[in-house]
């Protein structure tokens, strides 16, 4: 179960996050089969953990520490939607 930042709470959607993981890595040199590869070490992870349920942004800096191993690009580009920049000063923090 994810608990979103409004307090809802819902089932993890796969797809709903190989969708965001695609968007990030768009016309980056990232293969599908990489992308399915860091949605199963998250999905791993989350089964390691003790809780039934886990907050987004969990989740979301699961993804972040991959994304930052394989292509800057598409860390910048997941970050900027998960954590919701705002602006280019929000890009830059993130840079340094």
């Amino acid at each position: 179960m994810v608990i979103k930042k409004d307090g809802r709470r819902e089932n993890l959607d796969r797809d709903k996050l190989r969708l965001g993981i695609i968007k990030a890595c768009e016309k980056r040199p990232i293969g599908r089969e990489l992308i399915e590869s860091i949605l199963e070490e998250v999905e791993q992870e989350l089964r390691q953990k003790e809780s039934v349920e886990v907050s987004s942004k969990a989740i979301g800096n699961m993804v972040l520490r991959r994304l930052k191993k394989i292509d800057k690009v598409a860390y910048l580009r997941f970050a900027s939607v998960y954590l919701d920049f705002d602006d280019l000063a929000d890009f830059e923090k993130m840079i340094e």
